[in-house]
């Protein structure tokens, strides 16, 4: 029940910022307006899309950001700042340079695949890493993101794309537009497919053998959570850039309060991340109004102070 409460409440909080999105920006528009019909151009072409845009960015973010944690079994590692967003960049850094007019679609496969194998990467260095000891994997995590955005950067700095790769390494909404974020649905048809696989994904956090003893197919689970996660991060850094912390303080404030029920809590996660990614896109709108902020500088900082918090406060079963 206390989850029905919340997922209600969530909906309901995120209509009301949806709305107050709709008509926050330099260009004035007015419930007026719109009731006059007055700027729908401006709603249709710009306004709905980045509204959108924020929304499923932030809710299949975060639902990868559970995704993942469950994978490599820490809940201190998210998709962003632990090499797969910087695959990503691989993947699209290459295409930008090779192969720059190949259809959007396959430009997102080859970053989704780039994606995929840093992914991999990852969980290889991981198993390797003292279970008991959960704050390796972040580090490690951090290390390996680190050293591949630093090669990216190398590269970019060679052909001359450092601009390029500066808006794709600092998210923001700015440049959404009708006809320019549509491919974000793919990852917000993955994220909910997800959904009804996540018990399969939450046998896999409890480990290898005893996932297999229980007659899950181990490999098979991993790969589709890596492809999940592979596709979702790929979509998002080529349509608005990396979005840092969702996948990693959700998750977290979301299992703290509601438990670790992958299955039921989910659908939360997914509301929560679009509320802070839409929360944040509307406050670097009127932070320097008439100028923004994007929102990959906003959640830099709100997610630091979040991961602090999730670090030193006390559980809510704690005595």
């Amino acid at each position: 029940m206390t989850n029905m409460v919340a997922i209600v409440g969530g909906v309901f909080g995120l209509l009301v910022l949806a709305t107050i999105s709709l008509f926050v920006g330099v260009i004035d528009f007015s419930v007026a307006d719109l009731l006059s019909g007055n700027g729908l151009d401006l709603l249709v072409i710009s306004r709905l899309p980045r509204t959108l845009a924020a929304i499923i960015a932030g809710a299949a973010l975060a639902v990868c950001g559970t995704i993942i944690q469950l994978l490599v079994r820490n809940k201190f590692v998210e998709p962003m700042t632990a090499g797969t967003g910087q695959g990503a960049m691989v993947g699209i850094l290459f295409v930008s340079v090779f192969l720059p007019h190949i259809p959007i679609i396959f430009q997102i496969s080859i970053a989704a695949i780039a994606a995929m194998i840093t992914s991999i990467g990852l969980l290889l260095i991981v198993s390797q890493l003292p279970p008991s000891r959960p704050l390796y994997v972040a580090l490690v995590g951090y290390i390996y993101g680190g050293v591949i955005a630093a090669g990216v950067t190398f590269l970019a700095h060679q052909y001359d794309m450092l601009q390029y790769l500066d808006v794709w390494m600092n998210g923001e909404f700015s440049g959404v537009l009708q006809g320019r974020y549509e491919t974000l649905w793919i990852a917000a048809i993955v994220a909910f497919l997800t959904y009804f696989v996540a018990d399969q994904f939450a046998i896999v956090s409890i480990g290898r053998g005893t996932a297999i003893s229980l007659g899950l197919n181990y490999h098979q689970t991993v790969a589709l959570g890596l492809t999940s996660i592979s596709i979702v991060t790929a979509l998002t850094v080529v349509t608005v850039g990396a979005i840092p912390f969702v996948g990693l303080v959700v998750p977290n404030i979301v299992s703290r309060l509601f438990g670790d029920n992958a299955r039921k809590t989910l659908p939360i996660t997914a509301l929560v991340g679009a509320l802070l990614v839409l929360l944040c896109d509307i406050f670097g709108r009127i932070v320097r109004f008439p100028y923004e902020v994007p929102v990959g500088t906003i959640l830099g900082v709100v997610g630091a102070v979040m991961f602090l918090w999730i670090l030193y406060a006390r559980p809510r079963h704690a005595r």
